[in-house]
């Protein structure tokens, strides 16, 4: 693989020396609501060079790290089943390497082509989503592959009590209900991850690790497809995503970005400092 022309700050090693791979799934084609998501690796990319390679909350840089980002895929916008199986096939290959794979998307469908191609390798991995979204209709409007969906797909493959379900505030009663039958969903915020991290650990389970970054409330991030009032903040994402980084993470994503909804940019540069925390907390 060859580095993107424009990479993620900090991120320009050589793929050999690399143990964590960025890619983006610029994709948004079953989005419900508002589209945009498709352009939110691209300007994660840009305007990463607004943020520093050091953080000050972990005390780690980049630039000591070995990370490697190639960039964009072209995917297919009109066939969603085109467009998992090319974003699966590159998930594969990285993980297929030894090398971790962390996606920007993209509408959160993406999330469901990556699980697959990770979960082959790790067939006891667990999964951790945050999101405003439980995303567990079985489907949506007739379609089985829509953003909506993307969890129960991934239910679909990993079964009960391998999804772990934070900050969820919307969704139909139907979904509740499933996730009271088969995933471990926790509504509102982070109550309860620092037992399931403790648990994880002690039995150094694979974690794919999805964030939705709706999770976060709209007066933080506005610009994303589907906002939902009673979100967290960003220090209390943060430290969740340091709780998180303590188990065995074997894939990541960040998803839901729409920068051309926010013109301020504040969204982005929030995404981009997600981004940063997520790279510099997981363990490789």
């Amino acid at each position: 693989m060859n580095k993107n022309v424009e990479t993620f700050i900090g991120c320009d090693s050589n793929y050999e020396e690399s143990k964590i791979v960025l890619f983006g799934a610029p994709f948004d084609s079953t989005t419900s609501f508002r589209p945009g998501a498709r352009f939110g690796s691209s300007a994660i990319r840009h305007e990463s060079f607004g943020i520093e390679t050091y953080s000050p909350y972990q005390d780690k840089d980049l630039t000591d790290l070995k990370v490697f980002d190639c960039g964009d895929l072209e995917l297919c916008f009109g066939s969603p089943e085109d467009a998992l199986k090319d974003i699966e096939e590159q998930a594969r290959k990285i993980v297929n390497d030894g090398k971790l794979p962390i996606m920007l998307g993209g509408e959160h469908l993406v999330t469901f082509a990556a699980v697959k191609a990770v979960f082959e390798k790790y067939p006891k991995m667990h999964i951790i989503h945050f999101d405003a979204h439980a995303d567990l209709r079985d489907d949506y409007l007739g379609a089985k592959l829509s953003h909506a969906c993307v969890i129960r797909r991934c239910y679909e493959l990993v079964g009960d009590g391998r999804i772990h379900q934070f900050c969820i505030r919307s969704g139909d009663r139907d979904e509740f209900r499933f996730a009271d039958e088969h995933t471990d969903l926790h509504k509102f915020d982070f109550d309860g991850l620092t037992e399931l991290v403790t648990e994880l650990k002690s039995d150094n389970l694979p974690v794919y690790f999805t964030i939705d970054l709706d999770c976060l409330d709209p007066s933080v991030f506005c610009g994303t497809g589907t906002p939902e009032a009673g979100g967290v903040n960003f220090k209390e994402l943060l430290n969740a995503i340091l709780e998180v980084s303590k188990t065995n993470i074997v894939g990541a994503d960040l998803n839901e970005l729409a920068p051309m909804l926010d013109i301020s940019g504040a969204s982005t540069a929030v995404a981009c400092k997600v981004l940063r925390e997520l790279i510099l907390s997981i363990n490789t």
